[in-house]
């Protein structure tokens, strides 16, 4: 079977880029639907983190799902409530002739500190699935045997980003900020610098800060998306 991949549908968070090429952020999300209606379940990479300790294994860190460009190590990969947490370092060197890192290590640096790239994905192979109970035509992912987390160009689908904030706010929770941000760019089709404006504006509702009121016109946009 061919190897798969699926993005996150988070984007990397600048300040989760260090100076010494340092980077964390998310691989997968759990309960996601995405564009092949498809929801990575918990647990999904337990069995994989645990072979790959076992048998001193690296999950491979690659730059955009090529199996030849290397870019870094992963040191540390866990499940926890959110999706697959990852954190390592790419291999920029120290720009000596003794350590002169990897190229493409480098030019993705350069690219992640101008917010040229923002994402991370996932390449795996299904062992377990099965349809989602009360959802026709969706699959859940219970059991991946992963193989490598790459740097990518984009960090989600369009859907599968908007999909997300749909289903927070509908189970009666609210985005993030930046989850917000992202949402009336993809779905909305504002321009960053429009969409950073209304998220600022809605920064006090969505962190649900008791002094904050919500006008009328704000809280029937967040009604409606979640409807």
């Amino acid at each position: 079977m061919d190897l798969l991949t699926k993005n996150s549908g988070v984007r990397l968070d600048i300040k989760s880029v260090g100076d010494d090429g340092t980077i964390e952020g998310y691989g997968s999300i759990f309960g996601n639907v995405d564009s092949y209606g498809e929801i990575v379940l918990p647990g999904a990479f337990t069995q994989s983190l645990v072979d790959a300790k076992r048998k001193g294994n690296r999950i491979k860190m690659l730059w955009q799902h090529d199996s030849t460009v290397p870019i870094g190590v992963w040191d540390d990969l866990a499940e926890d409530a959110k999706g697959l947490w990852v954190k390592g370092k790419l291999a920029i060197g120290d720009g000596t002739p003794q350590n002169p890192g990897v190229t493409a290590a480098r030019e993705a640096y350069a690219l992640l500190k101008a917010d040229a790239i923002d994402g991370l994905s996932i390449g795996y192979r299904t062992i377990k699935a099965e349809p989602a109970a009360g959802k026709p035509g969706i699959l859940n992912l219970v059991t991946l045997a992963l193989r490598e987390v790459s740097l990518v160009t984009f960090a989600a689908n369009d859907r599968a980003r908007v999909e997300s904030v749909k289903h927070t706010i509908a189970a009666g929770n609210l985005p993030t900020v930046r989850e917000f941000e992202d949402f009336l760019r993809d779905a909305g089709g504002f321009s960053k610098s429009l969409a950073a404006a209304i998220a600022a504006k809605a920064t006090p509702h969505l962190r649900g800060e008791p002094e904050a009121k919500a006008d009328d016109d704000l809280r029937r946009f967040l009604k409606a998306m979640g409807a």
